[in-house]
């Protein structure tokens, strides 16, 4: 990969870093107190519009404390306009929403009814204000993303918390984001649940190829500009870090992530070391063995659930709304944004240092006691329910089927 110029970097004593990209400011927000609160700030600050899609929309605290605060915004004027994902936020009952409606919000569900597209997500999470600022990455308006506990909640002293991050940026690459927005708007009002036309706007959409990438993925028989983005670069990469809930990604990029280490680079991986979805974690462990035989560093997080999406190829930073594997690479809609900038790589990686701190380091002697045949066994039919079926399953409803 080439080399790239480093940024400039502001540093303010008791502040967040923010960083200046080309024309663009930019910092991560991981505690999850200040990710609510750069959260409240960018919509509370807001005088035109407010474009926000959520996959998970929670009717709890969280949930109806971002609710009123959007009511609010309606209130003095702003346009606001809000999406969210049907299945991750079948939790909340549909009348939840009415009253940012009849406040004047526009509010729509993406693939409402029941049908094949309903098994294609739409993972995406991202608040945009005044076409001009924004705060994108993996967190969803609920209180287990932002550490909140219900009052009526009991404590058994275990964090059902997640560990998560955002990026907050303002300058002239939010209208990238803001334009990708209207389109997906476009479709959701127009072509709800059409899986030919979703096809079509993930295929022709123009990810820019600067120091700032938009890169899309969605359904489709062909790699993403997400997927191939990241392809590429393990292809020519000396160094990577990678930090993910869910970790099972295709032969093809798994051989690239093993061919980093054993070409003479370094790799990190950070895995979680507890998760709200057993299979996942079964399927990451059946790949261990084969990137540890490939000099691969791997870790699994211990504090709380990780639900992080970060990854480092030498100065290309890779943060948004996707996992590491087939469905976040391959079917679910998602965002990716590519920086290419050594400083804010380097910074970046300070914080995975962080998370590296706190986590279990997965040596052969360790994965080999855990490599037991009952466990193999489950290893194997989670990878096969995870990357095998759902993956097949999903492609038979929708690829090609003219809705």
């Amino acid at each position: 990969m080439k080399n790239t110029p480093a940024s400039t970097i502001s540093w303010q004593p008791g502040r967040a870093q923010w960083f200046d990209v080309g024309a663009n400011r930019l910092r991560l927000v991981r505690a999850p107190d200040k990710r609510l609160a750069a959260l409240v700030n960018l919509l509370e600050q807001a005088d035109k519009s407010l474009k926000l899609f959520f996959y998970m929309f929670e009717d709890d605290s969280t949930g109806r404390k971002i609710l009123d605060i959007l009511i609010a915004a309606c209130k003095r004027g702003v346009a606001v306009e809000m999406m969210v994902d049907s299945f991750g936020s079948n939790g909340a009952p549909r009348n939840f929403f009415d009253s940012f409606v009849q406040a004047g919000g526009r509010f729509k569900i993406f693939s409402p009814r029941f049908s094949t597209s309903y098994f294609v997500r739409n993972h995406q999470k991202m608040i945009i204000a005044d076409d001009c600022c924004a705060l994108i990455g993996g967190f969803n308006i609920a209180d287990e993303y932002f550490a909140v506990h219900e009052p009526s909640g009991g404590d058994d002293g275990e964090d059902e918390s997640w560990e998560d991050l955002g990026l907050e940026f303002n300058g002239p690459e939010v209208a990238s984001l803001a334009s990708y927005f209207r389109l997906l708007s476009d479709w959701v009002y127009r072509d709800n649940g059409n899986m030919r036309s979703l096809r079509k706007m993930v295929r022709l959409w123009e990810a820019g190829n600067g120091q700032f990438q938009w890169l899309l993925g969605g359904p489709s028989n062909r790699l993403s500009r997400w997927a191939r983005a990241i392809k590429n670069d393990l292809e020519q990469g000396s160094r990577l870090d990678l930090v993910t809930a869910y970790f099972s990604p295709g032969q093809g990029l798994l051989r690239r992530i093993g061919g980093v280490s054993k070409r003479g680079g370094h790799s990190r991986i950070i895995l979680p070391g507890k998760t709200d979805n057993g299979a996942t974690m079964g399927a990451s462990r059946l790949l261990y063995g084969y990137l540890l035989k490939r000099h691969a560093r791997l870790f699994e997080f211990q504090p709380k659930r990780l639900h992080t999406k970060l990854v480092i190829v030498d100065d290309a930073v890779y943060i948004g709304s996707a996992n590491f594997d087939l469905r976040s690479l391959f079917i679910n809609v998602e965002m990716m944004l590519r920086i290419e900038d050594r400083a804010f790589a380097d910074h970046a990686r300070s914080l995975i240092d962080i998370l590296h701190e706190h986590s279990e380091a997965i040596t052969p002697d360790l994965h080999k006691s855990r490599r037991t045949f009952l466990n193999r066994l489950r290893w194997a039919i989670c990878y096969f329910l995870v990357n095998t079926l759902d993956y097949r399953v999903t492609r038979r409803f929708n690829f090609g089927i003219l809705k």
